[in-house]
């Protein structure tokens, strides 16, 4: 069993993938690309991590449209 990644790496990691989908002229489309790119290529557990942050610190290191695609579709990646 792998260990738990650190918590900073998967914040960084999540603002990479903003950094992608924020390039997108649709706000709505790169929220939900953001959360499908996450509910698709990270374990249920990465994805947990990160929104236990989110919980714990608010959106103090992620970008705003990583902390917005969240909120969004929390449902999808709890």
């Amino acid at each position: 069993m792998r260990a738990a990644m650190n918590t900073e790496s998967l914040v960084k990691m999540a603002n990479q993938i903003g950094d992608f989908f924020e390039a997108m002229p649709d706000r709505p489309e790169a929220l939900q690309g953001i959360a499908h790119h996450i509910r698709n290529f990270w374990e249920p557990r990465m994805r947990r991590e990160l929104l236990a942050y989110l919980d714990q610190h608010g959106v103090s290191q992620l970008k705003p449209i990583v902390a917005q695609a969240l909120a969004a579709h929390r449902d999808m990646l709890g």
